[in-house]
């Protein structure tokens, strides 16, 4: 037993009492329960009780034994002062505020079946606590609190671009192009991707967008990979030219070519083969940000990734060495893979930070749009009974697992209410 799950029972009025009187005598009747509180300060606040007739608003505290309220020094905080009235189940002591109020204690009685409930899903060792429980719950309240789920999530993967933006004062195209770039390291070369942009402002990018070798000289060079060879073949060669002249031009300053991984990846992962295709991505799309923004059907975001490499990356995949011929585009899963970690998200936050509804539900119609995702946490919840359509519920289980399940915060999930609250034993 604990306090987090009384606050869930009050919220849910699944507390009960033996009488509809406080330890003094007097007469309560609980018109709201108030609004759980997810911060310091009180418990529930702008409750509505009537006491002895008379209706108070305030808030509400809720321990296990009204002399915890001494115990958590809330006799000596003004943030309690407000209080209307204190709920426990054992009074054992009187509870006064600090300017010396008297307020009502409402003794409560725990419903026995919920707390075993309740004690069985903390207490059980499965892939997710309530996969035996999941068939007592309906459907369509699972697929409700999944879409609640997918924009929890949607705003956790737009915090990162929301302190990118704090950092380039607000310029929504620099931050765009830094997120972009930093989602086609594929996580192996995140980090590097992201240092890349940071070194090469989109004005200097854009200078070039209209040429695919300047592009390319650009970027290669700022990843300090033109500087691994003093020779090379005639393409890199010319492309360290310019690139020395463009270094000069803009007081450029490369990375080191060491940070960059290619051990133990497939060569369609190595960073040469991406950064091609992020130069060409800038190089076809004719600007990067407005496009994607701007795009209303996933028809168009798809086109917009569909492009191939410079005809030197067909038979290379990195400088020097010639390879069997093969067109380096993104493949499908690469593609869904930016729009689902890079592009939506940046859309929703984008929409949040115009209050715009229309590029949020547009964000949120794009997610369901795609099909479901593959890999291991997916697969499990199949396998318990839970089976996704299409990214929009994929996102929302990946969430699920890591956020709610994995941590065991069933009373924060509504799967997890319903089935403690649920009637049956």
């Amino acid at each position: 037993m604990n306090e987090a799950f009384l606050q869930f029972l009050w919220k849910n009025k699944l507390l009960l009492t033996e009488n509809d009187h406080s330890v003094l005598g007097d007469e309560i009747k609980v018109i709201e329960q108030g609004e759980l509180n997810h911060h310091s300060g009180p418990d529930f606040f702008n409750a509505r009780v009537e006491i002895d007739g008379i209706l108070w608003v305030g808030n509400i505290e809720i321990h296990l034994k009204s002399s915890d309220w001494y115990r958590h020094k809330h006799h000596i905080d003004h943030a309690y002062d407000n209080v209307i009235l204190h709920v426990s189940l054992d009074h054992d002591k009187d509870v006064l505020t600090l300017n010396g109020r008297l307020v009502p204690n409402l003794v409560v009685k725990v419903n026995e079946n919920h707390l075993k409930k309740y004690s069985e899903l903390m207490e059980k060792r499965r892939w997710v606590a309530c996969e035996d429980d999941l068939f007592k719950v309906d459907p369509f309240r699972i697929k409700f609190w999944l879409g609640n789920v997918l924009v929890e999530r949607l705003k956790d993967k737009s915090a990162s671009f929301e302190i990118l933006l704090k950092a380039n004062k607000n310029d929504w195209e620099e931050t765009f192009y830094q997120g972009l770039a930093r989602s086609f390291g594929f996580k192996v070369n995140s980090n590097q991707f992201e240092r890349l942009s940071r070194s090469l402002p989109i004005k200097h990018i854009y200078h070039y967008r209209d040429n695919l070798f300047q592009l390319e000289a650009l970027l290669f060079g700022q990843s300090g990979l033109l500087s691994d060879s003093l020779f090379g073949d005639e393409y890199f060669k010319k492309l360290s030219e310019e690139y020395l002249f463009l270094k000069a031009k803009f007081q450029l300053k490369a990375m080191e070519s060491h940070q960059w991984k290619f051990m133990r990846m497939r060569p369609l992962n190595f960073p040469t083969i991406r950064i091609a295709q992020f130069a060409a991505l800038i190089y076809y799309s004719k600007g990067l940000f407005s496009k994607f923004m701007e795009a209303t059907e996933l028809s168009e975001l798809l086109h917009l990734l569909k492009f191939n490499t410079s005809t030197y990356w067909d038979d290379h995949y990195r400088f020097n060495k010639l390879s069997n011929p093969k067109k380096k585009s993104l493949g499908t899963d690469a593609q869904y893979s930016l729009l689902i970690n890079t592009i939506i998200p940046f859309l929703y936050m984008y929409g949040l930070s115009l209050d715009k509804q229309d590029l949020i539900n547009r964000a949120i119609n794009f997610m369901d749009e795609i099909p479901p995702e593959k890999n291991a946490i997916i697969r499990r919840w199949e396998q318990v009974g839970v089976k996704a359509e299409s990214a929009f519920y994929t996102q929302a289980l990946l969430q699920l697992k890591n956020k709610y399940c994995k941590f065991k915060k069933c009373l924060d999930c509504e799967i997890g209410n319903q089935i403690i609250a649920s009637k049956t034993t």
